[in-house]
């Protein structure tokens, strides 16, 4: 699984309190960016989750 982060993110750093394994907010864009490029299998399930409640939705899962 790959996940990706479009420029319509909205920084309200949901995907962030829900999986900082995944996650982290960059501070001089103001944004989330993602810190794996492969989603290990023990996380896929809360990477969904975060997709699934971004008001933005600018989280997109690539199976």
């Amino acid at each position: 699984m790959k996940v990706t982060i479009s420029k319509m993110c909205m920084g309200d750093r949901n995907c962030n309190d829900l999986c900082p394994e995944i996650f982290e907010y960059d501070e001089d864009q103001l944004k989330s960016t993602i810190k794996l490029d492969e989603i290990p299998e023990h996380l896929k399930d809360i990477a969904r989750r975060a997709a699934s409640e971004c008001g933005a939705d600018a989280i997109s899962i690539e199976e």
